[in-house]
């Protein structure tokens, strides 16, 4: 079946289709990585953004079970150069092709996704539509146009969870509002655990989840718009900034209870999180050309000068500028195009950055980070 894959500027593309049926619209942007597309998928930080992936082989090695970073796919579309329709992997449980008809993903083939990179790193990220079958062109350059773009969109409220979790053995339990005995929540965990972390999920990825629980920490998730009361008390020992898709300036009501978070418990921030704690300390944000996204970004550390080869995957970014240096230390910055990566404030135990150090997919060059987080609660 013939698939189609227009752009606001006007631009055609025309392809073979697999994955679901249908049509979709979104933020056309490009990852660079060569792996991993099952955690691209999955990860929340892509809702709304129909997906090119610049490796040109994608679906040899199937889907499972065990790489998936959410409960479903969170991408409205995804862009390939060859789809390989008969997967091989000893740890494979099914096709590319079945997980995305399963999830309502459409997928386009069959075209050129280097040009098409080129267009959006020249011209930047565009507002797209993909669709499977007969189409009209013009009609759907037309819907492209009129696809909403992502400055002041929530997209956080559409991936959040929308009531507490502990996370164990690789799933979630579901527990009730934690506003009463903060102990009884704690002592409900299955294994006792050095620290006591609360997740504030704007998007979590399973990975961040996995890396905590690895330290010794009993996780608890709780839904974006938890009050900044409520989360003290339950008495962490810290507090996580998750991932998570869309404009961080349309979260105000995170902003605001971040506020009243800082310099009350230690805080790790990582990506949205990390640009909802920045604005939480005064600064701005705005959207980046056509963003960073691959397992494949090299950061300098600030104090060491060494560098970090990073997963990435946002549109927007903190200025630098707009930061108050007395009160905050700049850490990492990007080496492709000099943009904020990374802060930590001057007095209290809070630190962020923009990359993803729980990477899945991508290198382990962050993973002192989460050590880090552990420190900071000692």
């Amino acid at each position: 079946m013939e698939a189609w894959l227009a752009l606001e500027d006007g631009t055609v593309y025309e392809g073979e289709s697999f994955g679901a049926t249908g049509e979709k619209v979104g933020e056309v942007v490009f990852n660079t990585s060569m792996i991993g597309y099952q955690e691209v998928l999955t990860d929340p930080s892509y809702k709304g953004q129909i997906v090119t992936m610049t490796y040109p082989l994608i679906g040899n090695y199937g889907v499972n079970p065990g790489d998936l970073e959410s409960l479903h796919p969170h991408v409205e579309g995804f862009v390939v150069r060859e789809y390989q329709r008969n997967p091989s992997n000893w740890r494979s449980t099914g096709s590319l092709d079945r997980f995305l008809d399963d999830h309502g993903v459409v997928g386009i083939s069959g075209i050129d996704t280097r040009a098409l990179t080129r267009r959006l790193r020249v011209d930047g990220v565009m507002r797209g539509v993909i669709s499977s079958g007969a189409a009209d062109p013009e009609a759907l350059v037309a819907q492209a146009k009129a696809v909403r773009g992502m400055y002041g969109t929530d997209l956080v409220r559409e991936v959040t969870t929308d009531r507490p979790y502990r996370w164990e053995g690789e799933r979630r339990i579901y527990v009730d509002p934690p506003d009463g005995d903060p102990e009884r929540v704690w002592n409900s965990f299955d294994e006792p655990g050095n620290f006591r972390v609360v997740v504030m999920d704007y998007g979590v990825k399973h990975n961040i989840l996995r890396n905590l629980v690895r330290r010794g920490c009993q996780v608890l998730v709780l839904p974006a718009d938890y009050k900044a009361g409520q989360v003290l008390r339950l008495n962490p020992d810290g507090i996580m900034l998750s991932n998570g898709p869309g404009d961080p300036g349309a979260v105000e009501y995170a902003i605001e209870e971040l506020k009243v978070l800082i310099g009350q418990k230690p805080i790790f921030g990582i990506c949205i999180g990390h640009q909802l704690l920045g604005m939480a300390l005064g600064a701005e944000r705005f959207k980046l050309k056509f963003g960073h996204r691959g397992a494949n970004q090299p950061v300098r550390q600030c104090e060491s000068g060494r560098v970090e080869i990073t997963a990435q995957n946002h549109g927007f970014a903190i200025d630098a500028s707009t930061l108050d240096e007395s009160e905050v230390e700049l850490t990492h910055i990007n080496l492709n195009d000099q943009t904020l990566e990374g802060l930590r404030h001057r007095r209290y135990p809070v630190f962020s950055v923009q990359y993803h150090p729980e990477a899945s997919p991508g290198p382990h060059d962050a993973d002192y980070l989460f050590d880090r987080f552990i420190e900071s609660m000692q």
